[in-house]
């Protein structure tokens, strides 16, 4: 058997990558000892998780830019752009290979390359969570950063209630998110053959 090798992940995307994971990890961590704990009786000392959580967003959300800029500045944008044509027909083949044929053997419907390098579920998921789910959520946790800048009521609800919910339902968006991404990430030509990619910019597959 003959191992292909692409090289999709340049140097700034895995840089991101890597950064992006760890202050995940930390925000998830700190925001779950936040959100079921008090100052009296916490996961982590109720004052050093609110510290961490602001270094890890603000750290994130600076993150985001070299996101951005990178898509505009390399070819990484065309990934994340959305073909309208047979959309829907490429959604509906590529989750019948993940629920049914990739359990039977059978080859992925959408082999990677230099020009595609996300199959259609991948595509919509990444392009929702990075151009929606993460925008709401920086702007939401800036604005609880600074919750004296707020109006006082959004809906007729408190404020602060309002983009606190809605802070942690895209938190949870985010989290289910890296659970089914990191599942994911084991179903190569080896388990293991997707986290090194990350490492050494190569995506690895059988010919």
């Amino acid at each position: 058997m003959e191992v292909k090798r692409i090289y999709l992940y340049p140097k700034w995307l895995r840089f991101w990558h890597i950064l992006n994971a760890l202050m995940c990890l930390i925000l998830i961590v700190t925001g779950i000892s936040l959100q079921f704990s008090n100052k009296e009786s916490s996961m982590i000392n109720f004052h050093v998780a609110i510290t961490w959580h602001d270094i890890a967003g603000i750290t994130l959300s600076s993150s985001y830019l070299i996101f951005l800029i990178g898509n505009i500045i390399t070819p990484n944008r065309k990934h994340y752009t959305l073909v309208c044509k047979g959309f829907f027909s490429r959604i509906i083949k590529q989750l019948k290979y993940y629920l049914v044929g990739m359990f039977r053997g059978e080859q992925p419907p959408f082999a990677i390359t230099l020009k595609q390098k996300f199959n259609p579920v991948q595509q919509i998921t990444y392009y929702t969570v990075m151009y929606i789910i993460v925008p709401v959520m920086i702007v939401s946790g800036i604005l609880l950063l600074f919750p004296q800048k707020m109006i006082y009521s959004i809906f007729g609800i408190n404020s602060i209630i309002f983009i606190d919910v809605v802070h942690i339902i895209g938190a949870t968006i985010i989290l289910l998110f890296l659970v089914i991404h990191i599942y994911f990430a084991t179903i190569g030509h080896k388990p293991n053959s997707h986290f090194k990619s990350i490492i050494n910019g190569y995506h690895e597959e059988i010919n």
